[in-house]
């Protein structure tokens, strides 16, 4: 009704002034990683400097002016396309300044055969990836939007009670735009609201976007390692046991980010571990061949033999990882793993980015890659639609970004689901198949140089 969209036919034209005060041109909700990307990037782009936008996070605002002593549990692997972005943003000379830590190969192997692939950059000047703490990337953000005041409103510490959404098309008095209800009893209107709000999100639920969804029978593991000996520690490992994959990614030259993904029992179990039993579990899972059998190892080894008769360019040397000396304080943690994906990206007058559109396991470090992704994408549609005078919320141009996207980020996701599954099981036949094909592609550099350039992007 009218009255239910802010207008009354007897309102006062200061009320009306007001109304028009609280109308946005793009609202996004969530002050994360990508919502924060997504306010910056919005707010640098030339062609939306007279639009009127704004973020809305639920907590504080996160600021750091030095990195703190403890390293934070949860880190992403940023990829050289997302460096990207957040240099365009100016925001990665202020990660640089507080820490990050890049890596130049990556070493993947199996616990139940000898099959390894590694990836590497040819010249060790380029990064593959940076390993990166999210705080310290929304801090570094967030820095950077304080300087676009101008151009982009935040207010952090409110919370979203309630979306209303206009029907398309519609022609009335009302107002045909987003109506978004704060905890605070007020009310905002937008043309455009963006849903940056995780894999939980509120704007998808409200606007009824199916999400096909299924929670994987693991859980995460994350904690900080004490490395036995400092070292150049430029690689990720990555070694796929039986009950899922175990991770490493470097912080520093003494310390490493473990992700461990395993059985909810399992992940339990290691939470209630003392440290020194903790550490034990984490060095078997990097160095046992208790799930070897005779048989696959002949069969991988035969086939190895003949690859590197066909190529003798295809092998690569088998690297030790870092023994484990310790863990930091009160740095284990735990949390569910799943994968989601949202059936559409886009409706009226709304757009979902990040894990608001799709959640991924952590096996291949491309969450926030994906995620910012999104952003590049988005900004560059709506950049387009306001340089042509369109309105910003009109189903058109919102379906260039969902169609783009959805083009990078399913095959993505189903190639991380297939390799899950893939890897979830220490049967014979499934063994031998993943060995072969593990042994194969290391020694394809032309198929590991495809992986790599997606991955970077």
């Amino acid at each position: 009704t009218e009255g239910e969209l802010g207008f009354s036919s007897t309102e006062s034209e200061e009320e009306s002034g007001k109304a028009q005060n609280d109308v946005y041109d793009i609202i996004i909700s969530g002050g994360g990683m990508v919502g924060t990307a997504m306010a910056c990037s919005l707010g640098f782009d030339p062609n939306l400097q007279s639009k009127k936008i704004l973020l809305l996070e639920a907590g504080p605002k996160k600021e750091m002016d030095k990195a703190p002593e403890v390293y934070s549990t949860r880190v992403s692997s940023i990829s050289p396309g997302s460096a990207t972005l957040l240099s365009g943003l100016g925001a990665w000379d202020h990660i640089i300044n507080l820490r990050c830590k890049s890596y130049q190969k990556m070493q993947v192997w199996d616990a139940c055969s000898d099959a390894l692939i590694t990836f590497d950059k040819e010249n060790l000047q380029d990064e593959m990836a940076y390993v990166v703490e999210n705080d310290v990337i929304v801090a570094a953000l967030t820095k950077q939007l304080q300087t676009l005041s101008e151009q982009v409103e935040v207010h952090y510490r409110t919370r979203v009670v309630k979306y209303t959404w206009p029907r398309p098309y519609q022609v009335s008095d009302s107002i045909p735009w987003v109506k978004v209800t704060l905890a605070s009893g007020q009310t905002l209107h937008t043309k455009l609201l963006i849903g940056a709000d995780g894999p939980n999100s509120m704007v998808r639920k409200e606007a009824g976007i199916p999400t096909v969804k299924w929670n994987y029978d693991q859980s995460a593991v994350v904690a900080v390692l004490h490395l036995s000996e400092p070292t150049e520690n430029n690689v990720a490992w990555q070694r796929f046991l039986p009950k899922g994959p175990i991770a490493m990614l470097p912080l520093s030259d003494t310390e490493s980010s473990l992700v461990w993904s395993t059985s909810h029992q399992h992940a339990e179990e290691l939470l209630q571990m003392d440290e020194e039993s903790f550490v034990d579990a984490i060095n078997s899972a990097f160095w046992s061949n208790e799930n070897q059998s005779d048989l696959i190892e002949a069969a991988g080894s035969l086939f190895r033999t003949a690859l590197s008769v066909l190529m003798p360019n295809g092998t690569s040397t088998r690297q030790l990882p870092p023994s484990v000396a310790g863990i930091g304080p009160k740095s284990r943690v735990m949390f569910p793993l799943g994968m989601g994906h949202a059936s559409e990206y886009i409706r009226h007058r709304v757009a979902l980015i990040g894990d608001a559109a799709h959640r991924v396991h952590p096996l291949a470090g491309q969450g926030a890659n994906l995620g910012f992704g999104d952003v590049a994408c988005l900004t560059q549609v709506l950049s387009q639609a306001a340089f042509n005078g369109k309105d910003l919320g009109a189903m058109q141009h919102l379906l260039e970004y969902e169609t783009e996207r959805q083009r990078h980020n399913l095959p993505m996701m189903a190639a991380i689901d297939l390799m899950k599954r893939l890897y979830s099981t220490n049967a014979a036949p499934m063994v031998l198949l993943r060995t072969l094909g593990l042994q194969a592609t290391n020694a394809l550099p032309p198929l590991k140089e495809q992986i790599i350039a997606y991955a970077s992007k």
